[in-house]
């Protein structure tokens, strides 16, 4: 099955006729060529290779395994197929740097060692590399483009009353009217505190309904909240306010980020416009 990549612009590239966004994680500079497209795909050459045409990239089933096994033992679940189609396209990067500094000679003493020889050919596309001029206007928009990168985010304390064992529904609300009375607490009951957490982190842990829930309730009253592990006995204890960031205070910070975030845009562009001279055909999976 023949199905080359097209041309992607930074971030973003098309599947199947509509747009794919490539994964936060997948964005960070550097990472995308070299600890993705190496450690996640070590695997030899010859092993996706052809030598019948130098041309032509292969990826077939032994790259979508690889990345699937990484992904898994990194994340804790099988990629969905965006995300799969995302790490696809960083395996394919490589594979084009790879190529790339074969044809260049780069390999010269570090025959059969793919990665430096990726990281070779990424060194001769970075000396071609030259920032765009940049001044106080355009680091503020970059800034505020990128706001939540630097935003203090609102931060939550609770706590969780554990009872020992398994216990029902009723059982579970029936102790939160007792804590909620005053009523001394099971003997065999727990109690686990959280500190300081962002939205996000609580939602990573809990759930999404159960972040609007907390949020949303009295601080001091026991709850009994639907978590994506069952229902569990909480408590908020204390907000602290969104702290928005200043521009001056992190200057030094933001003119770092927007080098580095620019650099790797270019760099992704110079990667993509060398795989034109590629034709990339991927193996339909086996039925």
């Amino acid at each position: 099955m023949s199905t080359p990549f097209p041309a992607s612009g930074s971030g973003q590239f098309m599947r199947a006729g509509r747009n794919v966004k490539v994964p936060a994680w997948l964005r960070e500079p550097l990472l995308h060529f070299l600890l993705l497209g190496v450690l996640l795909f070590a695997a030899d050459y010859l092993i996706v290779g052809r030598a019948d045409d130098p041309r032509t990239i292969y990826v077939d089933a032994a790259v979508d395994g690889e990345a699937r096994q990484v992904f898994k033992s990194a994340r804790g679940r099988e990629p969905d197929a965006d995300e799969l189609y995302a790490l696809r396209r960083v395996w394919l990067d490589n594979e084009v740097l790879y190529r790339e500094g074969i044809a260049l000679q780069v390999d010269k003493g570090d025959t059969a060692i793919r990665e430096r020889v990726i990281f070779k050919a990424l060194s001769v596309i970075d000396a071609g590399l030259k920032l765009p001029p940049v001044n106080e206007k355009r680091l503020r928009e970059w800034f505020e483009s990128n706001r939540t990168k630097y935003d203090e985010p609102a931060r939550f304390d609770f706590e969780e009353a554990v009872l020992a064992g398994e216990n029902s529904e009723a059982e579970l609300r029936a102790f939160v009217a007792a804590l909620n009375t005053g009523t001394p607490g099971d003997a065999n009951a727990g109690l686990r505190v959280f500190k300081g957490r962002p939205h996000a982190n609580i939602v990573q842990s809990y759930g999404e309904e159960f972040a609007k829930l907390l949020e949303a309730s009295a601080v001091g009253e026991w709850r009994a909240l639907p978590t994506s592990g069952g229902l569990r006995v909480m408590r908020l204890q204390a907000i602290t306010a969104a702290k928005p960031a200043v521009f001056e205070n992190l200057a030094g910070v933001v003119l770092q980020d927007w080098t580095d975030a620019t650099m790797a845009e270019q760099r992704t562009a110079a990667v993509r416009a060398l795989a034109q001279k590629y034709t990339v055909k991927v193996e339909a999976p086996a039925r």
